[in-house]
C-alpha cells in the first residue's frame, strides 16, 4: 500500500471555487481573497485578517510594520522551521534563539531568560498546531519587570509599550486555547496555508490582527495591505478601469498580496472546515490507539484542559533511540512506501545558522525532541486501513531496527 506524506485537499467544491474565479476574468486580488479574510475572522476570532501570499512574507512585513531593524533582537525558538527565524534577518533583527519545552513549543522560562532592553518582538510557534502557553507568555510581557526593560525603537513600539508577541501560528489554524480558536491570543498570529497545511491556497499566508488600545485594528490592515500591493494608491482593479490608470508610491512597500485564485481553494476548504478537523482527529486517535500500546512510543500531545490542537503533524516519538536509529527507521518504513518526516531540524543544526553560531549543545531539549521524532502521515483522506498499516509499519521497522523491546 502507497502512502504519500500530505496531499492537498481537493474535492468537487475546490475545483469548482477555482473555476468560478478563472471565469470570473479576475484572477488576482478581489471579493475571493475578501471572502477568504472574513472566513478567517469568523474562524479563529482575529479582529482582522489580511492574506498574503505566503506565511514569510506575512511575518516579514508585520516586522517591519513593528519597526525591528538593526540592533533589535526577536527571540524565536530553536527548534522551528527556518522560516521563523529568516524572517526575522529579512526584517534586519538579530534572532535570539532559546530552547524549547518536551511539548515540543518554546519554554517560557527560556524566554525569561533571554529577555533584554534590546528584546523588541518574542516569536513563539504552535509545533505540529499544539498552541503554545500564551497565557504565561501574556502575562511575562505585561508584568511590571519585563515593561521596566523595554526600550522602543520606533512609534509602533512606543505606542504599544512592552514587548510585542507576534506568534508563528503556521500550524495552528482551528486549535483550541482556553476555549477560543488559535490566531485570537497574542498581539498577532500569522497562520501558514501552505500546500501542506491544514487549509491550503497553495502558497500563501493570513496575518492575524489582535491589537491592544489604543490601536485600531482596522487602521492596521489598512496599512499593512497597502504595504502588501508595493505601497500604491490604486491596487490592480481599481487601476484596470478606463480612466484609473493614475497612482502613487506613498512608501517602500513590499509585493506580497494573496490572488483570488488562491484564495478560491482555501475558502472552499474553510466553509467545511469542522469536518476536515474531524477526519484529522480520527487519524490521531487511530494512530494512538495503536502505538499507545508500545512503551518507547511517545505520543503527540493534543490536549491539555481546555487547550486543543489542529491536529496538523502527527509529531511521534521513540523512546530510548538515537538519531542514526531514528534514521534507520525512517529508511525501512519507506521500504513500505510510506512517506514519513521530521518535524524540524533544530536551526542551530543548519549551515546557515552554525555559521552565524548558534550551537545545537545550547538547545538540549531541542535535540532530544528531533533526534526521537517521525512524523507521520495526517490528513483527511487516508483510510483507517492506511492509518493502520502506516501505524503496524512503524512499529516493524521499530523492531526490525532497534529490537523487539
Amino acid at each position: 500500500m502507497k502512502v504519500p506524506f500530505s496531499p492537498p485537499y481537493i474535492d468537487q467544491s475546490v475545483v469548482d471555487e477555482v473555476t468560478d474565479s478563472l471565469k470570473s476574468g479576475w484572477i488576482t486580488t478581489g471579493p475571493k481573497v475578501k471572502a477568504l479574510e472574513g472566513e478567517i475572522e469568523k474562524l479563529s476570532g482575529a479582529r482582522r485578517v489580511l492574506c498574503v501570499n505566503s506565511w514569510t512574507s506575512g511575518a516579514i512585513m508585520m516586522l517591519r510594520h513593528i519597526g525591528v531593524g538593526e540592533g533589535d533582537e526577536v527571540i524565536v525558538p530553536a527548534y522551528t522551521y527556518c522560516a521563523t527565524a529568516l524572517a526575522v534577518l529579512w526584517a534586519g533583527a538579530k534572532p535570539v534563539m532559546v530552547d524549547a519545552g518536551e511539548d515540543f513549543n518554546i519554554s517560557v522560562e527560556a524566554i525569561k531568560k533571554a529577555i533584554t532592553p534590546r528584546t523588541k518582538v518574542i516569536m513563539p510557534v504552535d509545533i505540529a498546531g499544539f498552541p503554545c502557553d500564551y497565557e504565561a507568555i501574556m502575562k511575562l510581557v505585561s508584568s511590571e519587570e519585563v515593561r521596566r526593560q523595554f526600550s522602543p525603537s520606533s512609534d509602533f513600539q512606543r505606542k504599544i509599550g512592552r514587548i510585542i508577541v507576534v506568534s508563528d501560528s503556521a500550524h495552528s489554524v482551528g486549535a483550541k486555547y482556553h476555549g477560543k480558536r488559535a490566531g485570537s491570543q497574542t498581539d498577532v498570529a500569522v497562520f501558514s496555508l501552505h500546500a501542506v497545511k491544514n487549509i491550503t491556497t497553495a502558497e500563501g499566508g493570513a496575518i492575524c490582527l489582535n491589537l491592544p488600545e489604543p490601536f485600531d485594528n482596522d487602521e492596521t490592515y489598512s496599512q499593512l495591505r497597502l504595504l502588501s500591493l508595493n505601497c500604491q494608491t490604486k491596487d490592480a482593479f481599481t487601476k484596470s478601469k478606463a480612466g484609473g490608470w493614475r497612482y502613487d508610491i506613498v512608501g517602500q512597500g513590499m509585493k506580497t498580496n494573496m490572488a483570488d485564485v488562491n484564495a478560491a481553494i482555501g475558502l472552499a476548504q474553510i466553509r467545511q472546515y469542522d469536518k476536515l478537523l474531524g477526519e484529522r482527529r480520527r487519524v490521531f486517535e487511530g494512530y494512538s490507539s495503536i502505538l499507545s500500546k508500545y512503551d518507547w512510543a511517545i505520543i503527540p500531545p493534543t490536549t491539555r484542559g481546555d487547550i486543543e490542537t489542529s491536529y496538523h503533524v502527527y509529531a511521534l516519538r521513540l523512546r530510548g533511540i538515537s538519531e542514526e536509529q531514528r534514521d534507520e527507521i525512517i529508511t525501512e518504513v519507506a521500504k513500505s512506501e510510506v512517506a514519513v518526516n521530521v518535524h524540524f531540524i533544530p536551526m542551530p543544526m543548519l549551515t546557515l545558522f552554525k555559521g552565524m553560531g548558534y550551537k545545537i549543545e545550547d538547545y538540549p531539549q531541542s535535540y532530544e525532541n528531533y533526534s526521537h521524532e517521525i512524523s507521520l502521515p495526517c490528513y483527511p483522506q487516508l483510510t483507517d486501513e492506511m492509518v493502520r498499516y502506516v501505524a503496524e509499519t512503524v512499529v516493524k521497522a521499530y523492531e526490525k531496527v532497534y529490537g523487539n523491546r
